[in-house]
């Protein structure tokens, strides 16, 4: 499977390198293609090289610390003690070979530039493009993955009216979400969970912070579990109390506005038609202009896969087994805001949905 992808790789390069270099920096600046190529699923792998070929084989140099974590791989492993000896595994792994291509998206200048002093007679190539193109389309080992994340958020969404109450704080439900996603087998949260109340649902990024939650408000909570590398997302809105007319027709509108999204997804349908359909039906209602963002994105080592999005400037044509948000949403400054996010498999004559929590409208 690692090897196909590898391949894809290469075959999605108009003017192909000899090899390709995937260099993996420290924290923050994690490069999750390593992970894709290389099919680890733990380990950080700092200062750490997956080397490319075109018949889909992977080469790993790795410090010590993260030896018995590579061998997992079953790929070939050079280990290095320090950065005199990695400069010189470097140099001889790509020796026999002129281009080399570089992901320019997941690189610093710095460490470009360091290649650049090293291996000084080599001409480089930005292949960055086509790894995102190759990751769009998952395989089976990354759907079920991903469909593992999926089932570990759906278990958690239900859970959410049982552990909300008056006087919580938008920062104790997120904790409890948080445990919620450990507890039922997730390696990490996905991202920083969005646990939001009243008008600060109207902030389609904010987090959390010390509001109590009241009567009559909105609670709106965007999370995800990572499992094995792969995430899932998901957006669950309720209100606590009794729902005011305005807060049922938003609901409603938004719920109507993802199935018309989900009905729109297939394969062969450009990515910005899902979009348009999607925001002509919010924009002929009396909420006009409170829709503002995207429908959705691409989704699974990363939680915004390949920067592929639902969006009327996007011209991705959807393709099987691409992976798929679908998350309209109404905002109103001083109000509040409705979110109903899913995660879909874009299918040869559908959407399959990997997230299956209701979609219920509840007064918790």
């Amino acid at each position: 499977m690692l090897e196909k992808r590898v391949k894809r790789i290469f075959n999605n390069i108009s003017k192909k390198p000899d090899v390709i270099l995937i260099k993996n920096a420290a924290m923050p600046v994690i490069d999750d293609n390593f992970f894709y190529v290389t099919g680890l699923t733990h380990g950080i792998f700092e200062g750490s090289y997956a080397v490319l070929f075109p018949d889909g084989q992977v080469e790993l140099i790795v410090p010590q610390l993260e030896e018995e974590t590579a061998k997992k791989t079953g790929t070939k492993i050079i280990v290095y003690k320090d950065h005199s000896e990695l400069n010189k595994i470097l140099k001889n792994s790509v020796s026999s070979y002129e281009k080399i291509g570089l992901n320019f998206k997941g690189i610093s200048l710095r460490d470009f530039l360091k290649i650049k002093n090293l291996l000084s007679n080599f001409d480089f190539f930005d292949v960055s493009d086509s790894i995102e193109k190759t990751r769009l389309i998952k395989d089976v080992i990354e759907l079920n993955y991903i469909r593992e994340a999926c089932k570990i958020a759906d278990i958690v969404a239900d859970k959410i009216p049982q552990i909300v109450s008056d006087g919580i704080h938008e920062y104790e439900l997120a904790a409890e979400i948080n445990y919620l996603m450990q507890k039922n087998g997730a390696d990490k949260t996905a991202f920083e969970t969005i646990s939001s109340f009243g008008k600060n649902t109207a902030e389609p990024h904010y987090t959390h912070g010390d509001i109590k939650l009241k009567k009559g408000d909105f609670v709106l909570c965007d999370f995800g579990a990572c499992f094995s590398k792969y995430n899932s997302d998901i957006t669950r809105t309720f209100i606590f109390g009794k729902a005011s007319d305005m807060q049922k027709e938003m609901y409603k509108v938004v719920l109507e506005a993802q199935r018309i999204g989900f009905n729109a997804i297939k394969s062969g349908v450009k990515a910005s038609i899902v979009h348009d359909v999607v925001n002509s039906y919010i924009q002929g209602t009396k909420f006009k202009g409170r829709f503002i963002h995207s429908t959705g994105h691409s989704l699974g080592i990363s939680v915004h896969d390949s920067n592929a999005r639902f969006s009327s400037n996007s011209d991705i044509l959807l393709e099987e087994n691409m992976v798929f948000t679908v998350e309209p949403g109404i905002y109103i400054p001083g109000l509040g805001g409705v979110r109903i996010e899913d995660d879909v498999l874009v299918k040869s004559k559908g959407a399959e949905a990997l997230t299956k929590s209701s979609r219920d409208f509840i007064e918790i």
